[in-house]
């Protein structure tokens, strides 16, 4: 046996070996029997169709708006008006998609995270309550203040934005700022109440940065956030790591109504986002520190949202690529032998398609059983997927995908396109920034 045929032998060996585990390069191996379907199945075929019968030839993200009014009206069902309703604005990244998500779940309050989208929520969304998500750099709280002197605008900040707040060295550089330019800011104090993600922490810094918007005139206190994304996740029972959320949350309040000597019961107490907001749902609002929660990615659910506490929320928003090259066989470069190899392992993995676009966060679902291959090296050119000898995926059809998130993926396609009864009946475009 000649060294080149036993060097064949071995990788071979060494290829079959790794497909018995169950992996290479931490991309997990589909085995035989999950052959998936031919072709798209009725609810995609519709979609496909409507997408050519418009001319779609590009990437693009569909959202279906019927599924995604039923997704509003299930959040609805389980706040029962116990809380109000934040939308989170980076999840649905178009003033048009907020403006009708807003009208859909009788809602002004927006939680926003970028201060490009404030600017343009000031600007077509005057009405708007917003809250920021996340603590800003001062230099974008001079950015946003010069722009909105720039426009014309009835957005008035110092009523109906917050801006959060994390530490006092943060608050002394709004604190400055706003004496500075004699501006009124309203304060929201951010609470961590187990993120571990910054946050006020302890009792005499949550003191220090009452008293000091106490003593500036053009501070005032709005409110407090205590986000708990983690009560799903970390180990342990999820209720009893709620609680423990929620009595940190109890004990900063109480801690404010004790300095202030006053309620702060009215003002803006948030909590809560998509993973977590049902969490809320078996007591009355009297018995949480909260009065507002917060959610955004469970009215489109990306798949990263496949959770317990959303199997009653339906995916909404897909991604549309078009088939550019079909090919009969799975070819790796280099390593003649391991399509074949491959296509013998996994009868998903016999015919390949290249996509236009790809590399997003995101993970094919029509035709089922598509698969991206773990070999061949991903492309955000043109993104290699692996089917089944009968996937029956023609060039200019389309493969859908799931993606994984919505606040990144919805900004990478350009104009969203409304799906509703089988149609594209407009498009939302994103927001700019």
């Amino acid at each position: 046996m000649s060294d080149q045929t036993k060097s064949g032998l071995s990788r071979r060996t060494l290829i079959k070996g790794s497909l018995a585990l169950g992996a290479v390069g931490g991309v997990a191996w589909l085995r035989p029997e999950d052959k998936g379907a031919s072709t798209h199945n009725e609810y995609f075929q519709a979609m496909s169709q409507a997408l050519k019968q418009n001319g779609v030839a590009k990437p693009s993200l569909v959202v279906d708006k019927t599924v995604m009014a039923n997704n509003i009206q299930t959040l609805t069902r389980h706040l029962k008006d116990r809380f109000d309703y934040r939308i989170v604005a980076k999840s649905l990244p178009s003033i048009q998609m907020l403006k009708w998500t807003m009208a859909q779940a009788k809602t002004q309050k927006l939680m926003v995270f970028h201060q490009p989208f404030l600017s343009e929520v000031a600007k077509y969304i005057p009405s708007a309550d917003v809250l920021m998500g996340k603590p800003m750099p001062i230099a974008a709280v001079k950015t946003f203040y010069e722009q909105l002197g720039q426009g014309n605008t009835q957005f008035n900040p110092s009523q109906q934005l917050q801006w959060l707040v994390d530490s006092s060295v943060r608050l002394k550089q709004y604190s400055m700022y706003a004496q500075q330019q004699k501006r009124s800011l309203q304060i929201n104090i951010e609470l961590d109440v187990g993120l571990h993600r910054g946050g006020v922490n302890s009792d005499d810094e949550l003191v220090a940065m009452l008293n000091m918007i106490e003593q500036n005139p053009n501070l005032s206190l709005s409110g407090f956030m205590g986000y708990e994304p983690h009560i799903g996740k970390v180990p342990g029972d999820p209720i009893a790591q709620r609680d423990e959320a929620m009595a940190t949350y109890s004990h900063y309040i109480s801690l404010a109504e004790a300095t202030l000597n006053r309620s702060v019961r009215d003002l803006t107490l948030n909590a809560a986002g998509s993973p977590t907001y049902q969490y809320y749902n078996e007591e009355s609002a009297e018995h949480w520190p909260m009065n507002e929660l917060s959610s955004g990615s469970c009215l489109v659910k990306p798949s990263d949202f496949d959770l317990p506490t959303l199997t009653d929320h339906k995916a909404a928003a897909f991604i549309a690529s078009p088939v550019l090259k079909v090919l009969e066989q799975t070819e790796i470069p280099g390593v003649s032998f391991l399509g074949d190899l491959m296509a013998m392992w996994n009868q998903n993995w016999q015919k390949t398609f290249f996509a236009y676009g790809g590399y997003w966060k995101a993970n094919p679902v029509s035709p089922q059983g598509l698969t991206l291959n773990p070999v061949y090296g991903r492309s955000s050119n043109q993104e290699m997927y692996n089917g089944s000898a009968t996937v029956q995926l023609q060039q200019d059809d389309f493969i859908f995908l799931r993606p994984t998130q919505s606040e990144s993926v919805l900004l990478q396609f350009g104009d969203i396109l409304v799906y509703e009864n089988g149609q594209l009946k407009y498009t939302w475009p994103v927001m700019q920034g």
